[in-house]
């Protein structure tokens, strides 16, 4: 409390009620090739519907990445998804008609590109992107029969000059006129699956870049465009305006000196600029570059002060038999990060009409992604489903399924509950697995921490197994004993970040007790522990850690375990024989 000079009473408040608060444990990461979204951006989805509205389809080149992704969305609703891409490109349409093709990966890179022939720009690289065809009309467009019939049906009045370049100084001869309308069509009905469909209608856009709307937010074409269409970009902006001398008229530069652009009142001939994108392509297959490494795929999920992930899914790999990604996805992201667990599966080829070496394979597999981590899980098979938008069966890895039921039990117990057997373990939407191993076989995978399937009649098919890819047998090689401590972890770090710079004095130190301590009893009272304790005194703080400005609290926590084995025995007795006699 500050001293005071003179009479007089002062109040201070002291906030004592901080408590260890509840952390998010189902937030999924997921990285892989879609036909359409932005490129190397994180996007949450929410939805399977989301996930097909924003990243597209799924064709023969994505249907792997896209299933491994909606798989997971069957159990959960918060999933962070990276598209990558190997050189794909956005279909664009110049002023002639004619435009060189580009890669704009999302908003952020367009900003950063400087455009040359390219009026309009789809939003994302891919070839669905040229099924769009985008025409804008000006007031001189619109007076033209010949050319505005396509446009009179989809806007109520002529464009003209907008009210806020009319208040600041509309008389002028060369601001006039700077309204357009822009018209997104559905050319060949890639989005909508109906050629010709009309997207979206962009109604009195202005020409000036300083251009506002009644609200205040910009009215600039570009702006627009870039702000709030789902399809395209514009590109060079002087094809909308004249290139003209002078400093004040300088095409591209917003009004100065009570000056304003000079605006291009098209002839008839160029009074619908635009017209059908094209030159979009989906790229090649995918290598590992373009998944894992900085700022892309699976690299854009390595920080965990930027992003706040709990599970991420390793995918289908980039081959048949590469393990390069599922190897990051543990040892890169999980095992780097220390808040989340990586989920992966065994190559395709090595379960996929792979003969009778699965066992062999699959181990090879683990061994070739040197994880040996508690921070990551293996699975065992491939599925076989159905895939509705393309009316054919699939294969798809099961490591979406399994970070699935980690996620489902977050909602129906937590996260410290196993995710297998008959009650948690069901696997959706699948026809069988890509193999069934006998119980030797299983017993050799669980040995070597690998997860195995089985379908059970009645029941469907069941994830059979909850070790992590831990080698040692200690508390951490199974899921949920390191889910639990995720949670702890996170949780208790968070709430411990209100100590810093604060005294280390006994006054600090019961105050960390008294907070970790009901947070603990909270768990314990939901089956998550056993026991605990916590020291947070003068016996681990001493005087040595005081001086460097250390704190430390010591939490002891007895996890329970998840029971993988069972012993029944069943006795016969003589019939002269009381039970009460017979021991336990």
């Amino acid at each position: 409390m500050a001293y005071q000079v003179s009479p007089g009473v002062n109040i201070t408040e002291k906030d004592l009620t901080t408590v260890v608060p509840n952390v998010s444990t189902n937030i999924g990461g997921f990285a892989g090739r879609f036909t359409w979204g932005p490129v190397n951006e994180r996007t949450t989805i929410t939805t399977e519907n989301d996930l097909v509205e924003l990243f597209g389809k799924p064709d023969t080149n994505t249907q792997e990445w896209f299933w491994c992704a909606a798989n997971y969305l069957a159990y959960a609703n918060n999933l962070i998804v990276v598209r990558s891409h190997n050189g794909a490109l956005n279909g664009v349409v110049g002023d002639d008609d004619t435009g060189t093709a580009l890669a704009v990966e999302n908003s952020t890179h367009y900003d950063s590109l400087t455009y040359t022939d390219q009026l309009f720009i789809a939003k994302y690289p891919g070839v669905k992107g040229n099924s769009l065809k985008v025409t804008a009309i000006d007031s001189n467009g619109w007076a033209d029969a010949t050319v505005n019939a396509d446009f009179l049906a989809h806007f109520d009045s002529a464009p003209g000059t907008s009210a806020d370049v009319a208040n600041a100084n509309g008389s002028a001869s060369f601001v006039a006129n700077d309204e357009m309308h822009v018209l997104v069509i559905d050319e060949d009905g890639l989005f909508t699956g109906v050629p010709g469909e009309v997207l979206e209608r962009w109604a009195y856009v202005s020409k000036a870049s300083d251009a506002k709307k009644i609200d205040g937010s910009s009215n600039y074409v570009v702006d627009v465009l870039k702000n709030e269409s789902k399809y395209v970009y514009v590109g060079l902006v002087t094809q909308f305006t004249t290139n003209t001398t002078g400093s004040e008229k300088a095409a591209g530069l917003p009004k100065a000196g009570g000056a304003f652009l000079t605006f291009n009142s098209a002839t008839a001939s160029e009074s619908v600029p635009g017209g059908s994108l094209a030159g979009g392509t989906d790229g090649s297959a995918l290598a590992g570059s373009h998944l894992i490494a900085a700022n892309v795929g699976y690299g854009l999920f390595t920080d965990k002060d930027t992003v706040d992930i709990t599970l991420i899914i390793g995918g289908p790999g980039i081959s048949g038999t590469d393990t390069t990604v599922s190897a990051y996805c543990v040892n890169s992201v999980a095992a780097y990060r220390k808040d989340c667990i990586a989920f992966v599966s065994p190559a395709k080829d090595s379960v996929v009409h792979s003969g009778t070496n699965q066992v062999t394979d699959i181990t090879g597999n683990k061994t070739a992604m040197s994880a040996n981590s508690s921070y990551g899980t293996m699975d065992s098979a491939w599925k076989y489903q159905y895939d509705r938008y393309q009316d054919k069966f699939i294969w798809v890895p099961m490591c979406g399924d399994v970070a699935g039921l980690c996620a489902k039990v977050d909602h129906t117990h937590d996260a410290w509950w196993s995710p297998a057997g008959l009650t948690r373990g069901t696997i959706k939407n699948i026809i069988k697995t890509s193999w069934e191993p006998t119980k030797a076989n299983r017993d050799t995978l669980y040995k070597a921490g690998i997860n195995p399937f089985i379908t059970q009649t009645g029941s469907g098919v069941i994830l059979w197994g909850d070790k992590t890819m831990q080698s040692a047998p200690t508390a951490f090689d199974r899921i949920n004993v390191r889910r639990l401590f995720i949670v702890l972890e996170k949780a208790i770090e968070n709430a411990a970040k209100s100590m810093l710079f604060e005294f280390n004095d006994e006054f600090t130190r019961s105050q960390f007790v008294n907070m970790v301590e009901p947070f603990l009893r909270e768990v314990q009272g939901r089956r998550g522990i056993t026991d605990f304790k916590v020291v947070c005194d003068g016996s681990n703080n001493t005087g040595t850690v005081i001086d460097a400005n250390n704190f430390v609290g010591d939490i002891y926590v007895k996890p329970t375990r998840s029971i993988n084995f069972i012993q029944l025995n069943f006795i016969a007795a003589r019939s002269d024989i009381s039970f009460t006699e017979i021991g336990g």
